[in-house]
C-alpha cells in the first residue's frame, strides 16, 4: 500500500513522489499518532485542574505578582484615583450652581465667594494639619503625624497609591464637606464670620471625627474587634465613600450653624402663616438644576473611586450603577412626595425633584459596594422621602435652611449609613489593590446576616451625629458672640440693604442688567473708607 491512500486526495500533490511502507512502519507510525493524542489530552486536562487554582486562590496570587506586574497595578490604580478625584473637585461647580441657584438673587454673589473661600482654605488646612489629623498614625481618636505631610511615606498604607495622589483625593472630599457646610446658612452670615468657621470645620472638626471611621486606627473603624471599642459587637462600622464621614458631618453642622443664627430676617415659616410660609422661591432654578446634574456626575468619581482600584472591576461596576439607580429613584420619590403632599399639591415641584435625586446620591454612597441594584433602587426611593420630610420638619422648627442642606446631606446621609443594615446583600466583602476579596461579604437583615451590621452602622452613625453637633454648636455659638465684623451673623442693614449680602460684604451682584429688573441698577464703589450704592 502506499503512503498515498493514507492521505485525502484534495491534499494529494501529483508532483511529490510517495513511498509505500512496511507493515511494521505502518504500526509504529499509527502508535505514534496515538501516544501524541494521548499525551496532549493528559496536557489539556493537566491544565484544567492546576492553572484556576494557580489563577484565581488569593494567597497563591498575590505570592505570584513580580515587582513588574505590581508597579503596572499600582500605576493603573493611581491614575483611577486621581481621574476620580478630579471628578469629585468638579462637584465643587455643582454645588456653587445648585445653592446660587436655591437663594435670593441679593445673596449669589455671597454664595460663590463662599464656596471659593472654602475650596482655597481646605487645599491649605488639609495639606498643614487635616490630612494627619485624619488620616496618620495615632490613637482611635486623632492621628498625629505627617504634618504638612513631612515624614510620609511614599505610598498610602497597603494601597500602592501614592500618598499624594491619596491626598487630593482625600483633599477633594474635604472640600465637600465644607462646602456642604455653608448650604443651610445662606443669607444671614458674615463672610469673615465664614472664614472662622471654615477654619474650624476643614481643619478640625471634619478630619478628627472622620478619623474615628476613615482613620487607619479609629476607634469605629477598629470597633468589634478584640481589643478595641466595643469587642462584643463583632462588627467595625462601615462607610465606603462617605455618607457619614463626608455628608452627616457636613449636613450637621449645617444644622448647627442655621440654629445659631436664626432665620434670615424676614422669613415667614408655614406654621405662623400657612398662607405666605415656607421657602423663598429659588431665584434661578435651571441654574439650580444644572448644578444638581454636575454633582451627580461628579458623584461618578465619588464613590466608584473610594475603591483606590482599578483592578476590582466588578465592584466599580456595580458601585456606578448603584449610584445611579438610586439617584433616580430618590428623584421618583421626591417627586411623587411633593405631587401628593407639598405646597403645590398636585404639581410636580422641581426643586424637590433635584433634592430627591442628590438624597438618593447621598444615600448610596455609605452602602455602595455591598448593596444589589435592587437594594440601591429601594434605599434611593426612601432617601427621596426622607428629605421631603426633612424639609418639612426643620420649617416646623422654624430652622431657615435655603437649600435643604442638612435633609439632603444630614438626614438623607444617616439613612443611607443605616440602610447598609438592611440591604447589605452577602455577596461581597472587600475591595483592594489587587481585586476583590470576598471572602467575608457582608449581610444585612433583610438578607438573612441579622442584626449586628445594623447594630455597628446606628452606634457609628450615631456617635458622630452627636459629636459632630455638640461641637460644631459650640463653635458657631463662640463666633456668634465676637463683635462685628467677625460675628457669625451680618449686622442688620447688611442682611436688608440696598442689594443684600452681594452689595454689603462683596461690592458686586451677580445680575448687572438694569434693563431686566433684576441686580442693582447703579453703581456701587467706596467713598471715604465707607461703601456707597448710587441708584439709577
Amino acid at each position: 500500500m502506499l503512503l498515498r491512500k493514507l492521505i485525502p486526495s484534495r491534499h494529494r500533490r501529483a508532483d511529490v513522489p510517495y513511498v509505500a511502507l512496511t507493515k511494521a512502519e505502518k504500526w509504529k507510525f499509527g502508535l505514534t499518532v496515538f501516544a501524541g493524542k494521548i499525551l496532549g489530552l493528559l496536557a489539556v486536562l493537566f491544565a484544567m485542574k492546576v492553572l484556576p487554582g494557580m489563577l484565581v486562590t488569593k494567597s497563591y496570587a498575590a505570592e505570584t505578582f513580580t515587582a513588574h506586574e505590581t508597579n503596572i497595578m499600582n500605576s493603573i490604580n493611581t491614575v483611577w484615583t486621581l481621574v476620580a478625584a478630579f471628578l469629585v473637585f468638579g462637584m465643587q461647580a455643582g454645588f456653587v450652581m445648585l445653592e446660587a441657584g436655591f437663594a435670593r438673587t441679593r445673596e449669589t454673589v455671597n454664595v460663590l465667594m463662599e464656596c471659593i473661600l472654602d475650596t482655597c482654605l481646605c487645599g491649605v488646612l488639609f495639606w498643614s494639619i487635616g490630612y494627619a489629623f485624619m488620616f496618620s498614625h495615632g490613637n482611635g481618636f486623632i492621628g498625629y503625624h505627617w504634618f504638612f505631610l513631612m515624614g510620609a511615606p511614599d505610598s498610602y498604607e497597603t494601597t500602592g497609591i501614592p500618598l499624594l495622589a491619596h491626598w487630593i483625593f482625600q483633599f477633594a472630599f474635604a472640600d465637600t464637606c465644607s462646602t456642604v457646610t455653608s448650604g443651610a446658612m445662606i443669607g444671614r452670615t458674615s463672610f469673615r464670620g465664614d472664614i472662622l468657621y471654615s477654619i474650624g470645620v476643614t481643619g478640625f472638626i471634619y478630619p478628627i471625627i472622620g478619623h474615628w471611621a476613615w482613620g487607619p486606627d479609629g476607634f469605629l473603624a477598629t470597633m468589634g474587634s478584640a481589643g478595641f471599642f466595643l469587642p462584643s459587637l463583632g462588627q467595625p462600622f462601615h462607610d465606603f465613600a462617605g455618607s457619614t464621614v463626608v455628608h452627616t458631618i457636613g449636613g450637621v453642622v449645617s444644622l448647627a450653624g442655621a440654629m445659631v443664627l436664626g432665620p434670615r430676617l424676614g422669613r415667614i415659616f408655614a406654621r405662623d402663616n400657612k398662607a405666605k410660609g415656607g421657602l423663598p422661591p429659588a431665584h434661578n432654578l435651571p441654574l439650580a438644576a444644572v448644578g444638581g446634574f454636575l454633582l451627580w456626575f461628579g458623584w461618578y468619581g465619588f464613590n466608584p473611586g473610594s475603591s483606590l482600584s482599578a483592578m476590582d472591576a466588578q465592584g466599580i461596576g456595580r458601585i456606578a450603577a448603584n449610584t445611579t439607580l438610586a439617584a433616580c429613584t430618590g428623584g421618583l420619590g421626591a417627586m411623587l412626595a411633593a405631587l401628593w403632599w407639598g405646597p403645590t399639591k398636585g404639581k410636580f415641584d422641581t426643586a424637590f425633584s433635584i433634592n430627591g435625586m442628590l438624597a438618593g446620591l447621598v444615600a448610596i454612597t455609605c452602602p455602595c459596594y455591598w448593596v444589589s441594584p435592587l437594594g440601591a433602587v429601594l434605599l434611593g426611593f426612601v432617601a427621596g422621602f426622607v428629605v421631603f420630610a426633612g424639609v418639612y420638619l426643620f420649617e416646623w422648627f422654624r430652622i431657615d435652611d435655603p437649600v435643604g442642606a442638612v435633609s439632603v446631606h444630614g438626614l438623607a446621609g444617616i439613612w443611607g449609613t443605616i440602610s447598609l443594615g438592611f440591604f447589605a446583600s452577602g455577596q461581597y466583602g472587600a475591595t483592594g489593590p489587587t481585586g476583590a476579596d470576598n471572602s467575608a461579604p457582608l449581610a444585612g437583615l433583610f438578607y438573612g446576616g441579622g442584626t449586628a451590621i445594623l447594630k455597628a452602622q446606628v452606634i457609628g452613625s450615631a456617635t458622630i451625629v452627636l459629636a459632630t453637633f455638640a461641637v460644631s454648636y459650640a463653635m458657631m455659638w463662640v463666633i456668634r458672640l465676637l463683635p462685628h465684623p467677625w460675628n457669625l451673623r451680618v449686622e442688620e442693614h447688611g442682611e436688608t440693604g440696598p442689594g443684600g449680602l452681594d452689595a454689603f460684604e462683596h461690592g458686586a451682584s451677580a445680575y448687572n442688567d438694569a434693563e431686566t429688573g433684576s441686580g442693582i441698577p447703579g453703581s456701587i464703589g467706596v467713598k471715604d473708607g465707607e461703601l456707597v450704592l448710587e441708584l439709577s
